[in-house]
C-alpha cells in the first residue's frame, strides 16, 4: 500500500498525527542542517525573527496593553536576537560534530542529549526574563509616540531607588506645570513645584505580570498629559549606581 492510500484511508486523527509527524521531521531536517549557507541563513533568519518579536511586543505594551502574554514574546525576541545565532552557528555543529567523534561516554550523553540541554536553557531565560526583565530589554516607545502628537518637551528622566524608596529628577523642567506619577489605577505622586523631584515608596506600588511598575507622567497648565514615562522596579539602578536616562 503506497503513502497515498494510507492517508485516502486513514481517520482524521491519523491524518493530523502524521501530518504533525512529518512536520517535526521537516523541522529537524532544517535544524540540524549544517552547511555554511543554512547556518548563515537560519541565523540571520532568527536574528530578524528575535528583533520583530521583540519590539513589536514592545511597541504593544507602550500602548498600555499589558497582557501577560506580550511580556514572554519580548523576552522570546530579545533573548533570540542572541540564542538563534549562538545555536545554529556555534552550539548545532559542535553537537554534530561530537556525536560523530565523542569518545567519552559523559560526552556521547551530552551530545546526544545536546538540542534538548540547549532549548532547555534558551527557554528558561525566556521565562526568567518575561518574569523579571532587565533594563536593556525594556523598550518604551511612549515617547516618541506622543512626540508626534506636537509635544516640544522632552526632558530625561532619571530614577534611583535606595532604602525602598525611588526618587526621580528630570533634566530640564520648561513647560511642566506639574510631575504625576502613578501605579495601575492609583496616583502615588504629584509634585507640582519646579525642579519637580519626586520620590515615592516601592510599597505603593502596584504588581503588572509579577513585577512592580510605575508611570511617570508630565503635565502643562491643564492637566493635560505631555509625555509618560514607563518604569518598572527591576530597571531603576540603585543610588549607589550611575543613574539611567530617560527614553
Amino acid at each position: 500500500m503506497t503513502p497515498h492510500s494510507d492517508d485516502a484511508t486513514a481517520s482524521p486523527l491519523e491524518s493530523v498525527t502524521r501530518a504533525i509527524a512529518r512536520a517535526w521531521r521537516d523541522l529537524l531536517s532544517v535544524y540540524y542542517a549544517n552547511t555554511p549557507i543554512w547556518r548563515l541563513f537560519k541565523s540571520v533568519g532568527l536574528l530578524f525573527f528575535g528583533f520583530f518579536c521583540w519590539t513589536a511586543s514592545s511597541l504593544v505594551l507602550s500602548y498600555g496593553i499589558e497582557w501577560t502574554i506580550l511580556e514572554y514574546t519580548r523576552a522570546y525576541g530579545f533573548v533570540l536576537i542572541l540564542w538563534g545565532p549562538l545555536t545554529h552557528a556555534v552550539i548545532v555543529p559542535l553537537v554534530i560534530r561530537l556525536r560523530r567523534t565523542a569518545d567519552r561516554p559523559l560526552v556521547r550523553a551530552i551530545a546526544r542529549n545536546g538540542s534538548k540541554i540547549n532549548l532547555s536553557i534558551f527557554l528558561a531565560i525566556v521565562l526568567i526574563l518575561g518574569t523579571a526583565p532587565v533594563s536593556p530589554m525594556l523598550l518604551d516607545f511612549q515617547s516618541p509616540l506622543q512626540s508626534d502628537s506636537g509635544s516640544d518637551v522632552n526632558p530625561d528622566l532619571s530614577c534611583t531607588r535606595a532604602d525602598g524608596e525611588i526618587s526621580c529628577t528630570l533634566s530640564e523642567t520648561e513647560g511642566i506645570d506639574s510631575v504625576v506619577v502613578t501605579s495601575g489605577e492609583s496616583q502615588i505622586a504629584r509634585v507640582e513645584d519646579p525642579p519637580y523631584d519626586v520620590t515615592f515608596r516601592e510599597d505603593d506600588l502596584e504588581s503588572v505580570v509579577g513585577q512592580k511598575e510605575f508611570v511617570v507622567e508630565l503635565r502643562d497648565e491643564d492637566d493635560e498629559t505631555l509625555r509618560r514615562y514607563r518604569r518598572s522596579v527591576s530597571s531603576v539602578p540603585n543610588a549607589s549606581l550611575e543613574p539611567s536616562s530617560g527614553a
